[in-house]
């Protein structure tokens, strides 16, 4: 396996269990084929969306891959009367992350964070482990011990 990701090292100082998984990518591709190139269900497979409210104020939201992230839900969970997807590349300077490899653990700084509702009951969820082509699994509760995260309901 490659070398690890910001993100396991962070998990590894914190001593939270994880699975790496990782696929033939050189380039983003839609989380629905990211966990067919895993052989995993992509029900268990989830996508770290970066957004910007009216406030100004920026919110990560964790959504499984086949979903789409509902503004307005977005917008009510976070508390702001509207939500947007940040311009793509604002995502670099601001998370450290590219498109396609972005993970809620280990961005520049901590922003609210709120992941959708179906993984609290799910044992372990896959998501981006800050390099496209790699992946961590881990359980939900694991997780939110490393980044503090509300369970809300995100997708329509």
């Amino acid at each position: 396996m490659e070398d690890k990701t910001n993100a396991m090292r962070l998990l590894d100082g914190r001593r939270l269990p994880y699975i790496q998984h990782s696929y033939p990518c050189t380039q983003a591709v839609s989380g629905v084929e990211a966990a067919r190139l895993m052989e995993l269900d992509p029900a268990m497979v989830y996508k770290t969306l970066v957004t910007v409210g009216k406030s100004r104020a920026h919110y990560v939201f964790v959504i499984p891959v086949a979903a789409e992230l509902s503004l307005k839900k977005a917008a009510k969970c976070a508390g702001e009367k509207s939500i947007e997807m940040i311009p793509m590349k604002e995502l670099l300077p601001l998370t450290g992350y590219v498109h396609g490899g972005c993970s809620p653990i280990g961005m520049k700084k901590l922003f609210p964070t709120f992941v959708h509702e179906t993984a609290r009951e799910q044992s372990a969820i896959v998501f981006s482990a800050g390099k496209i082509g790699r992946q961590i699994e881990m359980c939900p509760q694991d997780l939110q011990k490393i980044v503090p995260f509300a369970y809300a309901s995100l997708v329509e």
